[in-house]
């Protein structure tokens, strides 16, 4: 915890956490993110979302926004009575007043030595509607609201709004009903700095983790079209750190997969209910004790001695990695995760293979993973490629030499 002056001078609270770097877990440099609260204050829920940012190479400060009317309050869960309570400190909250620490907290980061510049805002319900009216108040270089309640009565604002600004809305949303949300729309559709994003059959809050409308789809789609918009419009060492994480981390697992093939290492990487799906054969496994069973027995175990992989790109995202190589071994061993239920044909095959890994909480949460069966099948002599429009070891040979002819199969007779 820190504190930050106000406008009036006084000081007030604020969780601060900082990106990794080098010199250890909080060493590092980062563009600045204000994180504005839910009614529920500064509790555990926003401090892990200021971690959660700060791990993907922000640095991040969740001020109190309460401090006037309850120094240092901590609402830590949503029981009748916590509730009753957060209200009563919302309907006292002073709207200006808030904003203005937003914008104190914005300042401080700008002077803070771990923020390399640019600066912007995410806000949760009540810290949604700051965060919209922090982009036509002050000077953040963009900001993400999520279910802001009462962005209807502020939109005469709008055309005050200085920032790539956007809105996560949930259709049936209770604290924002239809005739709101028609408003909004009409005002906001076509606003040149406005990206608005609708999650028609969300309730609001749906990224509240335990919470009781939480929805883990929507809140995934949610915050990763929000980090991408963050990353594309404060930059620096986000993007780069975010990047490079990423890339080493799968690096990681598929060294501990064909390098050391460790069974446990490899599941070290990947988050307990992480899936893999070899999307041509349906083989894989869900949750760490089906693919404790696949990997040891029928992944690892039964890769061939001369696999190798040739990579052709890599394509880095935010959470997400896709990798594009050419995969290739010869089939003297069985190889039930590839080729289920075939005995060894002793056959050699080069194929393409694209690996689209996803990422959550710093491990791997998913693989998908593709080839072209029909191609494989070819090159072990199962399928008479010269009867179907399929190509053999010809598709990985043009991967690795676009300027090999195209069109062969088109000139058949």
């Amino acid at each position: 915890m820190i504190t930050i002056r106000s406008s009036e001078g006084e000081e007030f609270a604020a969780y601060l956490a900082l990106p990794s770097g080098p010199s250890g877990p909080s060493g590092g440099k980062g563009p600045g993110l204000v994180l504005l609260q839910e009614i529920f204050g500064v509790n555990r829920d926003m401090r892990a979302i200021a971690d959660w940012y700060a791990a993907r190479g922000f640095v991040v400060a969740c001020p109190d926004l309460f401090w006037r009317q309850e120094p240092g309050v901590q609402l830590t869960d949503q029981s009748d009575e916590e509730w009753q309570h957060a209200m009563e400190l919302y309907r006292g909250l002073d709207e200006a007043k808030a904003v203005a620490d937003a914008a104190a907290t914005l300042a401080f980061l700008h002077q803070h030595p771990a923020c390399t510049g640019k600066v912007g805002t995410v806000g949760f319900c009540l810290g949604g509607k700051l965060a919209y009216l922090l982009a036509t108040r002050s000077d953040p270089d963009c900001s993400v609201a999520y279910y802001g309640v009462g962005i209807e009565s502020a939109l005469a604002e709008a055309g005050r709004i200085g920032c790539p600004t956007m809105l996560h809305m949930a259709g049936r949303d209770q604290f924002c009903p239809p005739s709101a949300q028609a408003q909004i729309h009409q005002v906001l559709d076509t606003h040149p700095l406005i990206t608005l994003h609708v999650y028609a059959e969300q309730d609001h809050a749906f990224a509240r983790v335990g919470g009781a409308h939480f929805d883990a789809q929507a809140a995934e789609l949610a915050h990763l079209r929000t980090l991408e918009f963050l990353v594309h419009h404060l930059g620096g060492s986000a993007a780069t750190n975010t990047a490079q994480r990423l890339s080493d981390l799968w690096d990681e697992h598929v060294k501990y997969e064909f390098a050391t093939r460790s069974t446990e290492d490899t599941l070290a990487t990947m988050v307990e209910d992480a899936y893999v799906n070899h999307v041509p054969v349906l083989t894989g496994g869900i949750g760490h004790d089906q693919l404790r069973e696949f990997y040891s027995q029928r992944f690892i175990p039964q890769m061939p001695p001369d696999t190798s992989m040739t990579p052709v790109s890599r394509t880095v995202g935010i959470d997400r990695v896709v990798d594009e190589m050419v995969f290739e071994f010869t089939h003297t061993i069985k190889m039930d995760w590839m080729l289920p239920g075939l005995a060894p044909t002793g056959k050699h095959v080069k194929v393409p293979l694209v690996v689209i890994v996803h990422f959550r909480d710093g491990k791997l949460a998913h693989e998908h993973i593709y080839w072209d069966q029909a191609s494989v099948l070819a090159q072990l002599g199962l399928v008479d490629a010269d009867k179907f429009p399929i190509a053999g070891v010809e598709s990985a040979e043009k991967v690795l030499d676009p300027s090999l002819p195209a069109n062969a199969l088109m000139k058949r007779d």
